[in-house]
């Protein structure tokens, strides 16, 4: 395998360093006698130039995927929805103006927490997230046709530490079921993109 391989799986396998090249806060010549040293290279100009073409590549490719998602996200319309309930049951139960879906043998619910309360749900749950909030970005329809707009809005909510709980995302509606906590952050972040 070629030098320029094996940094390239290096660090593609390290998002932190990814990361770090991405933001231009990494010394290069370092992190290239780290790799050379890590996965023992002896041709230490040869993994710095390897490191170098990877972070162009990168920039070029966050560029491109940033364009197309921004353009996708004007004028977008951002709804937020309050008192959201995550539930995930090893069994299927019924519970009213509920979204389900069953992922191998786990079924997962979104609901509106007075509807949790009303279904009385004794056992069966696997894990519970109550008091949530979900933002909705509604989006054009060719929002399905551009790569790459879910992963710049979902690197931008962990850019900022925002934990994402659930996410779904069909045809022109994109949810983010988020903490309560973290709702006006996120709102500000996405109607600065939409405006």
């Amino acid at each position: 395998m070629s030098t320029a391989n094996m940094v390239r799986i290096y660090l593609k396998n390290k998002p932190y360093m990814q990361e770090a090249l991405e933001n231009g806060i990494v010394n290069m010549s370092a992190l290239a006698r780290r790799i050379q040293k890590e996965l023992k290279i002896s041709d230490y100009l040869a993994v710095k130039a390897a490191v170098r073409r990877y972070y162009q590549q990168l920039e070029k490719t966050k560029s491109t995927i940033e364009q197309r998602a921004l353009s996708v996200l004007k004028g977008n319309r951002i709804t937020i929805i309050d008192g959201i309930s995550i539930l995930v049951l090893d069994k299927d139960v019924e519970i009213q103006n509920s979204a389900k879906v069953k992922v191998n043998n786990y079924f997962i619910y979104l609901c509106e927490n007075r509807d949790l309360k009303k279904a009385k749900i004794k056992n069966g749950i696997i894990h519970k997230y109550e008091n949530c909030a979900a933002l909705n970005i509604e989006s054009e329809e060719n929002v399905e046709n551009v790569s790459g707009v879910m992963a710049y809005v979902t690197s931008l909510f962990a850019e900022y530490n925002i934990n994402i709980i659930e996410l779904i995302s069909c045809y022109t509606q994109n949810l983010f079921v988020i903490r309560k906590e973290d709702t006006l952050r996120a709102y500000e972040l996405i109607s600065e993109i939409v405006k």
